[in-house]
């Protein structure tokens, strides 16, 4: 299972209203919405960072087993030439 940036928003947003209480001050509530706001960023900026770094590690994988199926594929031709 795939855990996508918008799952965690969503799950984030929905569990986000439980710790307030109702009558809370204005600006409490504009201190508790920035907050919430930076640790969404933070949490959606860092799992865009680990699907990049999973992306190319993926493509460097590629790349490599290509690399290695070109030289036993050279390899085979020199020795059926002998």
């Amino acid at each position: 299972m795939t855990i996508t940036p918008k799952a965690i928003m969503l799950a984030f947003h929905i569990g986000g209203g439980e710790g307030e209480k109702p009558g809370n001050e204005p600006e409490e509530v504009k201190l508790q919405n920035a907050s919430k706001e930076i640790v969404q960023n933070a949490i959606l900026q860092a799992v865009q960072q680990v699907s990049q770094e999973s992306r190319q590690k993926e493509e460097r994988t590629r790349d490599s087993q290509r690399s290695f199926q070109l030289g036993v594929g050279e390899l085979t031709k020199k020795h059926e030439k002998k």
